[in-house]
């Protein structure tokens, strides 16, 4: 059986405990975490709180870049390794009552209670102490604001219920703040000012000098409160303000506390601290007027975005916890930005872009935003193809290789078998332009920009392929497929088939554009294209009748995951890498990957062969993995196995399954439970220029319902044990096929459900 744990009570709207569980505070962090895009935290406690955790403040496109550190340089390493930095911890309270600090991991908390409203997006919480002979109920409240990009706004409530308290509180701006994978307590930021101007407290710093020509950032923050301080202290890298309260039993005190956080991504270092001051005094102090406008701004999201659930809790709570993280992380406002895996919950593969966006999040941001929001992720890649076209230089390459890490283009990670085998990830690029274009209809990006990545990604699979004699074929030797437990593999069936893809899906968009671009694809580049397609090896075995993953895999000791011993699941935290290099087992969909992506490619038998093939070899130790083993099982009809892989991707986060999430939620993953739903369980598909479904609802479930918007639609999709609803909201008249019928959408279809 899969581990599991589960922190948190099973609520359709809500991440809510009554313990505070020491033992996995940090897992607690991880999965109470808030963001608004520009900004983000872990849930850490305001007041002290010295056991082990992990305190984490991120902001959005702030950034270090750290040496790299290798055992044995190879040409083409890069120079640095990217990471996101923990920065100023801005809402920091720290609470003493009669001299005695308020800390939760020395005073033991009663009537204990947090909770993660996703529905407006405030994290609560409140608890009662005995301390310095007082008893005192603390409730706090925070949100980072949705409207108002640059501000947090933190709320604390204090009664007495016995005895006299002289209450003591220094709220604080504090960046005295590390890396968890930072070297001997390296400091990642420099004071360049602190001061207090019109009742506002406000702090700057920037990050240390760097030899890599990177810029420096510097952010300013700064704060007020309802009520006056006493004193100002500062200190190193910190300012702080505070507050003196004197209340007997009965009593009660109150204090809220405004930030705003600036970076020099938007305003000017030497115009932060004015600009600072201006926005705390325009965006109002009004906590619950600003609570209230954060409570409708994520009421509009959800109103599109939400999937309802009847007849399961678990999974109603599961999907909604993944889109509310996905939104707070990234909701398309700013072309510069993208989505990294762990968001804003923590430090884990440097906190830069990954395929992940291109091949798991694109399908969702298309029917969940506008389609701005989708080009803008597009545009992000075109911004970067000068440092592409540089990645594959360093190669000893032409064209262009997307990073497989990055913040700016330029590839910041420096593990080999990783960063320059697992070159499959230039194809999900591609994949992503032709995924915007097949669902939106608008041809113009591709036409123009789109082109321009289009073609650099061909010339590199160009390059890169090399022409055997013996079999007069092409092959990609050297890579590592979607599946990184298995490394340095000649001819992954993945990746010669995205790449002799994007080499047909640019020649075709060439020619059918050629005169409305300006770049131009000689004859003899186009003829070596060709050969490529019609001449690229794909390693096949007729008598199983599947796609081989590599060429020797069929060579290793095949069995299914079943024969483990559970106790040696998870692989990755049980093995040694030598042990799992050498398995048959996978870490993620591999060539279900391409099955997935290239879906009418294949006939019903091929997909059926190769899922019962290399589904029960699948241990799903990536995040990445179940949403697509669903989508294929749905399709097959295989609802039994289409669920598991859902709850699995649903809760990936909430209940623990591969124990990593102390670190960080899987953030660009759980898209996951979306796709598992709509493109799973309604089999939503947009091939030939068709939109169609073929639902059904899982056995365990009454019903679900969601909204796409699609080429100017707005559809409202409902699923029972006996129908499908299907309903036009906004935009023209619609031809889909339900059951591979064909139906116009003018207002309302109910349809029954095909039993399979």
């Amino acid at each position: 059986m899969q581990h599991i744990q589960r922190l948190f009570d099973i609520h359709p709207w809500k991440i809510a405990t009554t313990k505070l569980d020491v033992e996995n505070r940090r897992l607690q962090e991880s999965l109470t975490s808030i963001g608004n895009g520009y900004m983000g935290m872990r849930g850490n406690f305001e007041e002290k709180y010295s056991a082990d955790h992990h305190l984490g403040t991120y902001l959005a496109g702030v950034w270090f870049p750290d040496k790299t550190r290798v055992g044995w340089w190879k040409n083409g390493y890069p120079e640095y390794f990217g990471k996101v930095i923990n920065a100023v911890n801005f809402i920091a309270m720290d609470i003493f009552v009669n001299g005695e600090a308020v800390d939760l991991s020395v005073i033991e908390p009663k009537d204990f209670y947090m909770e993660l409203d996703m529905e407006t997006g405030i994290l609560a919480r409140r608890f009662t102490v005995t301390v310095g002979g007082a008893t005192i109920a603390f409730s706090f409240e925070r949100f980072l604001s949705i409207v108002k990009k640059e501000l947090a706004m933190i709320r604390m409530d204090a009664e007495v219920l016995a005895g006299h308290a002289d209450i003591h509180i220094v709220s604080k701006l504090d960046n005295n703040v590390q890396n968890e994978d930072s070297n001997y307590d390296e400091m990642f930021w420099e004071e360049l000012a602190k001061g207090t101007t019109n009742d506002i407290n406000h702090l700057t710093t920037r990050t240390v000098p760097n030899p890599f020509g990177i810029e420096q950032f510097t952010v300013t923050s700064a704060m007020t409160h309802n009520v006056l301080p006493t004193t100002i202290e500062t200190s190193d890298l910190a300012i702080a303000a505070t507050f003196d309260f004197q209340a007997n039993a009965g009593e009660k005190v109150h204090l809220e506390k405004e930030v705003v956080v600036l970076t020099s991504r938007d305003v000017a270092e030497e115009q932060q601290v004015a600009t600072a001051i201006d926005y705390v005094t325009k965006f109002g102090s009004n906590y619950d007027s600003l609570r209230q406008e954060q409570a409708d701004a994520w009421r509009k999201r959800w109103d599109l975005a939400d999937v309802t659930i009847q007849g399961d809790d678990a999974a109603q709570q599961g999907i909604r916890f993944n889109l509310f993280q996905l939104f707070s992380t990234y909701y398309g406002e700013d072309e510069r930005l993208n989505i990294g895996p762990k968001g804003f919950t923590g430090e884990k593969y440097g906190g830069a872009t990954y395929w992940d966006t291109e091949a798991y999040a694109v399908p969702l941001y298309l029917a969940l935003a506008d389609s701005n929001v989708t080009k803008n992720l597009l545009k992000y890649r075109h911004n970067q193809l000068p440092q592409a076209q540089h990645n594959a230089r360093q190669q000893g390459l032409k064209g262009a290789l997307y990073p497989m890490v990055t913040f700016t283009g330029v590839e910041c990670h420096n593990e080999w078998e990783i960063t320059f085998e697992e070159i499959h990830r230039n194809g999900a690029i591609a994949y992503a332009i032709y995924n915007y274009t097949n669902y939106t209809g608008d041809t113009e990006y591709l036409k123009t920009n789109g082109l321009e990545v289009l073609v650099e990604i061909a010339r590199f699979w160009a390059d890169r392929v090399h022409y055997s004699k013996r079999n007069d074929a092409y092959m990609i030797h050297g890579v590592t497929g979607p599946n990184e437990y298995e490394n340095n593999i000649n001819n992954n069936w993945y990746t010669n088939t995205i790449a002799a893809w994007v080499l047909n899906y640019t020649l075709e968009n060439y020619l059918r554009y050629q005169e409305e671009t300006t770049i131009t694809i000689t004859e003899e580049e186009q003829a070596k294209w060709r050969k490529i397609i019609e001449k690229m090896y794909f390693p096949v075995d007729e008598e199983l009748g599947v796609f081989v993953q590599h060429d020797t895999f069929l060579d290793k000791d095949l069995m299914h995951v079943t024969e483990l011993d559970p106790k040696h699941l998870p692989l990755n935290q049980n093995w040694s890498w030598d042990r799992i290099l050498r398995s048959c087992f996978i870490k993620q969909a591999d060539v279900l990957q391409g099955i997935y992506f290239l879906n009418n490619q294949f006939t019903e038998e091929e997909k059926r062969r190769n899922f019962e093939f290399y589904e029960p070899m699948t241990v799903h130790e990536s995040s990445l993995s179940p949403s697509i083993h669903a989508i294929l099982a749905a399709e097959l009809g295989m609802e039994d196995k289409a669920l598991e892989m859902y709850e699995r991707t649903a809760r990936l986060d909430l209940d623990n399954y591969n124990n990593d999430t102390e670190d960080g939620l899987h953030i660009t993953s759980m898209t996951g439970s979306w796709l598992g739903i709509v493109q799973g369980f309604a089999q939503m598909k947009t091939f030939d220029e068709t939109l169609s479904f073929a639902p059904f609802v899982p056995k365990t479930w009454d019903s679900y319902a969601f909204h796409i918007n699609y080429r100017g639609r707005l559809l409202a999709v409902s699923v029972t044990q006996e129908q499908v609803t299907l309903k036009l909201l906004e935009g023209d008249a619609l031809t889909l096929t339900v059951y591979k019928d064909s139906y116009t959408l003018e207002d309302t279809l109910e349809i029954p459900v095909k039993k399979n």
